[in-house]
């Protein structure tokens, strides 16, 4: 499978918990694929050293094509491509068929074949949010109308599942892959 990080630090922590613990207990590959804003989050989280430790295949943006990675998606050489977590504007472009970042267009190029395509956006409640920042400090998010939007036309795209929350992220995984 394909696993693209977007930079959000929101549940950050959480979802490589969720990542590793797929590799190590279940044995799945998992190539990782990150966005330039990705790579800045875990440095400021100071899980980058650990993500890479954690995994042997990981590519970082150059461009919306490098690494080449929309090909295999697209014809199916992965079993599905799970991007958590997505940012509110990763979200927005892919619900509008923006295409100019690496996880952007993998989505895009994915949802064009056969290879089913899972999200975690971090904006998608309507109530206040509690994070966490690099600094340990907590502190209040409150997504905007647009953001919650965006999640939904998420939801009514073909060959997208949005997940809700981190916790259903393993269950959906291992379902999947079983049924394949």
């Amino acid at each position: 499978m394909v696993w693209g990080i977007t930079g959000s630090g929101d549940r950050i922590n959480e979802i490589l918990e969720t990542m590793i613990q797929l590799k190590e207990q279940d044995g799945l590959k998992i190539s990782v694929i990150v966005s330039k804003a990705g790579e800045q989050v875990f440095r400021w989280y100071k899980l980058w050293g650990r993500l890479k430790a954690s995994f042997d295949k990981i590519s970082t943006e150059t461009n919306a094509n490098v690494p080449f990675i929309a090909g295999p998606l697209q014809i199916g050489k992965y079993d599905l491509l799970f991007v958590a977590p997505l940012t509110g504007n990763s979200t927005a472009k892919i619900a509008h068929g923006i295409a100019d970042t690496l996880i952007t267009n993998a989505v895009a190029q994915t949802l064009k074949g056969s290879t089913p395509v899972y999200v975690y956006p971090v904006d998608q409640s309507k109530n206040p949010v509690e994070t966490m920042g690099p600094d340990g400090i907590k502190f209040t998010i409150r997504p905007r109308s647009i953001e919650l939007e965006n999640v939904d036309r998420l939801r009514s795209m073909n060959g997208v599942t949005v997940l809700s929350n981190p916790s259903e992220i393993l269950d959906v995984i291992r379902k999947k892959l079983e049924s394949t």
